[in-house]
């Protein structure tokens, strides 16, 4: 099919985070398998560093991939690299103009473009058969510059589950990315999220029941945890580039998680098992109230997962109590001395002389209030001198303790 130049550019869609994949896809031009088979590209994206899974475009009529994205650190990617529509879709090539010099090819033939560096050219072909396409820019093959556009719901074409606001503020998330026919599907921990590394990438995922989630920390952010807001799984905190957890899903449902320490910076997360839609399902979605401190919109109280967040929080507790005492105390001193002036205006308007010798009062030039009052500001002092570092430590991110 010869190039459509004569189309107007369309409007280019955020890129999609580069989270390091591999994984896959193989097609039979024009089959009807079903979506598992679908999903499954037989090596074809290996080594295509911006293959973040298959991105669900199903119930629109028109859908553009960029050409020229970054893949590995160069212009030559396609944006999405895999896109899932419905049967009758037309999908539009729109080029960046960075690269130079492009083209779009199917592999068994079934459409391809001219070779062009213009910004804003375009090519466009409509899909009215099921099953996968793949192809490539010529020039760039070797790069990894390679796409597939899957045709077809296939057993699963969802739309976007409901997360009841709890993206709101996640700069990196974008939308789930479909890992659907993957046995096992990797997230990483410490991405790029706003321009700080307090991501998960992708931030949210679908996978098939029975699917084993590994999280993989790049090292970057300083320590990070993996917690289900529901309790269902939770990592221990690392900073270990290369570290790993991984739980299998089994049940359907929507698990969001979080890294707690980085939680108020956006640091969340979603899994969503099995063809879960709309308004979500049971599993770990929390259900409309939320639990915990991961309740989307409420108050949260970070509370501590390391010892020294333990140690910070156990001398706060007892600066809270030292204030108290103090405060006591001082009252306790105010009252003394108005007893005793009081006592002593009482004496000098006595008509009766005393005749038993003034009882020396012990200890006169010695103040056990006063002294306990003194040592206890001392320990207030350092003790919101730990709970400065807690907070720090806890809340603005890894910059005492690490």
């Amino acid at each position: 099919m010869a190039p459509n130049a004569d189309r107007q550019p369309r409007p280019t869609r955020r890129g999609l985070l580069a989270a390091g994949g591999a994984a896959a896809t193989g097609a039979l031009l024009g089959a009807t398998a079903p979506a598992a088979a679908q999903s499954s590209f037989d090596g074809w994206f290996d080594g295509v560093s911006n293959y973040d899974g298959v991105v669900d475009r199903t119930g629109q009529s028109e859908v553009t991939v960029e050409v020229g994205v970054d893949n590995g650190g160069q212009p030559y990617g396609f944006g999405p690299a895999a896109v899932r529509v419905d049967p009758g879709t037309t999908v539009v090539w729109e080029w960046t103009g960075r690269g130079g010099s492009h083209n779009v090819v199917e592999q068994d033939g079934t459409f391809e473009s001219d070779l062009s560096s213009e910004e804003g050219h375009t090519f466009s072909h409509t899909f009215e058969s099921e099953g996968t396409f793949k192809y490539v820019c010529t020039p760039h093959q070797s790069l990894g510059m390679k796409g597939a556009v899957v045709v077809g719901s296939g057993g699963g074409g969802v739309s976007e589950p409901n997360y009841d606001g709890w993206f709101d503020g996640v700069s990196n998330y974008d939308e789930t990315v479909d890992e659907r026919g993957s046995s096992e599907v990797t997230v990483d921990v410490g991405v790029d999220n706003g321009g700080q590394p307090y991501g998960f990438g992708p931030a949210a995922v679908r996978v098939d029941p029975g699917t084993t989630v590994v999280w993989e920390w790049t090292g970057r952010g300083g320590s990070h945890n993996v917690v289900a807001e529901d309790g269902s799984f939770e990592s221990d905190l690392s900073s270990e580039e290369g570290h790993t957890f991984s739980h299998t899903f089994e049940e359907e449902g929507v698990y969001r998680y979080v890294c707690t320490p980085h939680q108020s910076l956006g640091m969340k997360g979603a899994i969503v098992v099995g063809n879960v839609s709309g308004g979500g399902g049971d599993g770990g979605d929390g259900g409309g109230e939320g639990d915990g401190e991961a309740a989307g919109g409420g108050f949260s109280i970070p509370m501590p997962s390391d010892f020294v967040g333990w140690l910070a929080l156990l001398f706060g507790a007892g600066g809270g109590l030292a204030v108290t005492m103090v405060l006591g105390a001082e009252s306790y001193a105010a009252y003394r001395e108005h007893s005793k002036a009081e006592q002593a205006y009482v004496g000098e308007q006595s008509t009766e002389a005393a005749e038993t010798e003034p009882v020396e009062e012990i200890g006169e030039e010695y103040d056990p209030v006063g002294t306990a009052a003194l040592v206890a500001g001392y320990f207030v002092l350092i003790a919101l001198l730990w709970v400065f570092m807690y907070f720090v430590e806890f809340i603005g991110g890894p910059t005492i303790t690490g």
